[in-house]
This record gives structure tokens, C-alpha cells and sequence, in this order.
């Protein structure tokens, strides 16, 4: 179960690290159904991403994976092609959705969105580890 104080300390590790690298993201932690627990929009982040962000972190949550992960397996002739168009519009393809795991099984994940695929990764890394 991911609580609200849980989602407040992950998003504090995700932020610290969004500040060090100096490009201000939106952070969302979703519960293990995948809804909303919280969501930061730093100050200066985009606006378009904190949808995205959101959407991360259910797609992270909803197939158990990475988001960079299945963003490998989501191109044309992968086994996972199409999936983009799935739940609605919902699922995110490219790097930042990250589960959060309590002794060995998804119990919810992050989603960061704002900067690079590399940078919305190793945001949402960090706020995972802080899990």
C-alpha cells in the first residue's frame, strides 16, 4: 500500500534530484490500483506534462514494467506495438514510470515528466529508491 506519507518522501527524493540536475518536473505517485496519491508540479515545469506524468505513473503501475522498458517493446513489429492506444490514451511509451515495490511486489509507482527521457528517468529513480 502506497500512504500519502510514503508518496510526500518520494516525491521529496524525486524533486531534490530534478533541483541537482536543474530542470523542474511534474512527479506523480500512484497507489497499487494505479489512482492518483500526489502529485508536485515544480515551480517553471511544463503544464503538458503534468498529465503526462500522471499517465506514467499508471502505466508503470498497470503492466508491473518501466516505462522505458515498455517503450522498447512498443515499436512497430515489438510484441507490445500499438499499446499507446490502449486504456483510453493512457498508457505512456517513453522513459520516466517507475513501480514501487514493498517485498517484491508492485505496490504502486511514480511517474516524472518535464525534461529528457534520460532526466525523467533518473528523477523518477530516485524518488523509487527513496521508496
Amino acid at each position: 500500500m502506497v500512504k500519502l506519507e510514503d508518496a510526500r518522501r518520494v516525491i521529496a527524493a524525486a524533486e531534490k534530484k530534478a533541483v541537482e540536475i536543474g530542470q523542474p518536473m511534474n512527479i506523480a505517485v500512484a497507489d497499487a490500483g494505479g489512482n492518483l496519491v500526489a502529485h508536485v508540479r515544480m515551480d517553471n515545469a511544463w503544464l503538458g506534462s503534468i498529465d503526462i506524468s500522471i499517465n506514467k505513473a499508471f502505466t508503470a503501475r498497470a503492466f508491473d514494467i518501466e516505462t522505458k522498458d515498455l517503450a522498447a517493446h512498443s515499436q512497430s513489429g515489438g510484441q507490445f506495438f500499438g499499446i499507446h492506444a490502449s486504456n483510453h490514451g493512457k498508457i505512456m511509451i517513453f522513459a520516466g514510470g517507475i513501480p514501487l515495490k514493498k517485498d517484491g511486489h508492485v505496490v504502486g509507482a511514480i511517474g516524472v515528466s518535464g525534461g529528457s527521457g534520460d532526466q525523467d528517468h533518473a528523477v523518477a529513480q530516485a524518488g523509487a529508491k527513496a521508496f
